[in-house]
């Protein structure tokens, strides 16, 4: 029996953040899906926070996350949101407090 990996409840943060970004769907040709989603970027001037779903195959979809310092994968932002202003913008907008350290 595989055991479940277990989610860390800062990905989960991460991830509920990133639910109240704008979203963009492409598919990426020929391409590579990274290089699709800068130039659907530039053609299209998206500002950030935005995230860029990239339709590689049938199967896959990548995603990534545009921001203020560049393009970022999905999984790295959930994992670092703390790492992004923008994010920390919304999360504050959301109206959830943030806990002081004591």
């Amino acid at each position: 029996m595989a055991r479940r990996k277990r989610k860390s409840p800062s990905r989960l943060e991460g991830k509920k953040l990133l639910e109240s970004v704008p979203k963009f769907r492409l598919d990426c040709g020929e391409e590579k899906s990274v290089t699709a989603a800068r130039k659907y970027i530039r053609d299209c001037e998206i500002l950030p926070p935005a995230l860029i779903l990239v339709r590689r195959n049938e199967h896959t979809i990548d995603r990534y996350f545009w921001a203020h310092k560049g393009l970022f994968t999905a999984q790295y932002v959930e994992e670092n949101h703390f790492l992004f202003p923008s994010l920390r913008v919304l999360k504050d907008e959301s109206g959830e407090t943030e806990r002081e350290a004591v």
